[in-house]
């Protein structure tokens, strides 16, 4: 796929997450887009997407916080804004389709725009895109595969997306397009970007599967299970890394595999990465330029082994 000059440069919106427990992604998926030419411009006072607690409180709510994200982006001049978050792009694209579809959405986010004092958001001005479509599309396998510095070659990986960048389908109407696009059933475009740098994906048949991060806190014990499933299946594929593209699971995944240890007694091998840190090590970034050592899955010395690092 050849590369987009539209998304050359866009409006970048980190989140909550980035700023915490998933500052490594934030690192790395900044690096990456500077080795690659990209050009992120961070929201200026942007706010939270209203996650996943004002969305259980009162979901309208949730949708002008994420509007009020739009919003900016539209008054800084950009039509696309990228979020690496998988909550963060799902409220966000949520909230575009209630606006467009649901009136007591539209209501309650002009009343709380006009108290806030300033416009209300109106649907159809800026387009939410993942970290993933944003190399995907502006960038390319063909163009990515040249950049490779260091070959992610003989790394056995499996792709793993979570259950909030595919669902509910219609919040995503650019996706199941056909050839190019993204799909809901089987994503891909992790495992294209990962190939094109030289990664061995296996199958692996959990992609989507739930991680239980919205529970971790409430009970522990069932995402530990819905982790240790995810991990296990995925050694069982022959992965020996597990790729993120979500600060929420990749935390779940790392908590809860050394949790499923100590409380289960059930040890597993497998790293945990984000994409972005293993695409960035491929273009001749240093482990710690990606972050690496912020991570709770020590992966140095098996970098090391395989020649990155």
């Amino acid at each position: 796929m050849d590369g987009s000059n539209d998304l050359k440069k866009v409006a970048y919106y980190p989140g909550c997450a980035l700023e915490g427990t998933g500052h490594a992604y934030n690192r790395s998926t900044k690096a990456v887009g500077k080795s690659l030419g990209l050009e992120l411009v961070e929201l200026e006072n942007w706010n939270c997407c209203g996650a996943m607690e004002v969305k259980n409180v009162d979901p309208k709510i949730q949708t002008y916080l994420s509007a009020r994200n739009l919003s900016i982006a539209e008054d800084m001049g950009f039509d696309k804004v990228m979020a690496p978050c998988n909550g963060c792009y799902h409220n966000l694209k949520k909230a575009e389709y209630d606006l467009a579809n649901d009136p007591k959405s539209v209501e309650v986010n002009e009343r709380i725009s006009a108290k806030a004092g300033h416009d209300a958001y109106k649907p159809g001005k800026v387009e939410t895109i993942h970290a993933l479509d944003w190399i995907k599309k502006a960038v390319g396998e063909e163009e990515l595969a040249k950049r490779v510095q260091n070959s992610l070659k003989g790394i056995k990986v499996a792709n793993y997306y979570g259950c909030m960048y595919t669902r509910p389908r219609h919040i995503f109407p650019e996706k199941d397009k056909g050839p190019g696009s993204e799909s809901t059933a089987k994503p891909h475009f992790m495992d294209d970007i990962l190939a094109a740098a030289g990664a061995e994906n296996v199958e692996f048949p959990l992609k989507t599967a739930c991680c239980g991060g919205a529970h971790s806190l409430s009970d522990s014990d069932m995402s530990t299970k819905l982790v240790l499933n995810i991990i296990e299946t995925a050694e069982a594929c022959g992965a020996e890394v597990i790729a993120t593209e979500c600060p929420t699971c990749h935390t779940g995944l790392e908590m809860h595999q050394v949790r499923a240890e100590k409380v289960l007694g059930r040890k597993t091998n497998v790293k945990i990465l984000y994409f972005t840190q293993l695409l960035g090590m491929a273009l001749g970034l240093s482990a710690s330029k990606v972050g690496v050592q912020e991570n709770l899955s020590d992966s140095r010395a098996f970098l090391k082994e395989k020649g990155l690092g």
